[in-house]
């Protein structure tokens, strides 16, 4: 009996620090608790520190898509004011990706000539976050573009194009093909390079001087007019025509306006020899039927004048 209270007392005496600990970490685990909700009510009310910097920050507009002869920039607005601009573009269906030299970007535009198929679909958003980036937890705010494709869309600017008269005297115009911002193998592509069968050309030309203009579509980069007047100056201009496009953007940028040189013809080739010959013979009549008469009417006062004298005497 004695030794079954002594072990009472003992285990007591092993139990009182245990309960003291565990009565201590009980104490602690409400104090986190509480800090945990003190926090979250906290956030709820006023918005938690990585929500309210991206409520700061502005986001982009009038995003779009500038693409001359195969240069393409992304473009937008405005100018950030501490805060940056990254540009996300993607291949419709396919994964996002980043041009190192437009992420956190205090710029408003971004090359991506060099990252865009030729004949892919894009879109792109412009992100608005802070120089310091954005949390993996709230998304910062952003506007997209629309849709761009090299192929359909980029600009084709005005072509460059010689005049030259050929030994049958006709008018033959030669064309040069624009230098697009595409490369291969080292060299620069031009828009036939690019094109190929499905690139052509609109030509526009007019007499000199007249507003009445025709129009003629070719398919290489030259083409000879045998139809027009030897004698007239013509004027021409040209446009790149990609027929597979659609709406306005089937007709490139119209080159500035040419003229060729008014022929001028000698006598002989404006009159031609045999009228040229018989207005000679005219005149040579003329001319002997002047000295003709002339010679008549000084006889016929000489006559007069030795009548006069013999009467007289």
């Amino acid at each position: 009996m004695r030794n079954a209270l002594l072990r009472g007392i003992n285990w007591i005496k092993d139990f009182t620090p245990n309960l003291d600990s565990l009565l201590s970490q009980t104490m602690e685990s409400k104090t986190v608790m509480f800090s945990a909700l003190f926090l979250v009510w906290l956030t709820l009310v006023n918005g938690s520190p990585a929500s309210l910097e991206v409520g700061k920050l502005t986001k982009a507009t009038n995003v779009s898509w500038s693409s001359y002869n195969f240069k393409t920039i992304l473009t937008w607005g405005p100018k950030p004011v501490n805060y940056t601009y990254t540009v996300e573009f993607s291949r419709v269906g396919r994964d996002k990706g980043r041009n190192p030299h437009c992420i956190r970007s205090s710029e408003t535009e971004c090359d991506l000539t060099n990252e865009l198929e030729l004949k892919g679909v894009y879109s792109a958003d412009v992100l608005s976050e802070s120089p310091l980036g954005s949390s993996d937890y709230v998304e910062p705010p952003y506007t997209s573009s629309k849709t761009f494709c090299p192929y359909n869309d980029t600009i084709i600017g005005r072509p460059e194009f010689k005049l030259k008269v050929n030994e049958n005297k006709k008018v033959v115009l030669i064309i040069q093909d624009p230098i697009t911002a595409m490369h291969k193998d080292g060299r620069s592509l031009n828009i036939r390079d690019v094109f190929k069968k499905n690139l052509k050309y609109k030509i526009a030309y007019n007499k000199a001087g007249s507003t009445g203009k025709k129009n003629l579509t070719v398919d290489e980069s030259k083409a000879e007019f045998n139809s027009l007047d030897e004698d007239q100056s013509y004027c021409f201009s040209v446009a790149a025509y990609i027929p597979s496009r659609k709406g306005d953007k089937m007709v490139g940028e119209w080159s500035l306006p040419k003229c060729s040189p008014q022929e001028h013809k000698t006598p002989i080739e404006e009159y031609g020899l045999a009228v040229i010959g018989g207005a000679a013979l005219i005149i040579l009549a003329f001319v002997i039927a002047v000295i003709v008469l002339i010679v008549v009417c000084c006889k016929q006062a000489r006559r007069q004048t030795s009548m006069a004298k013999e009467t007289v005497v």
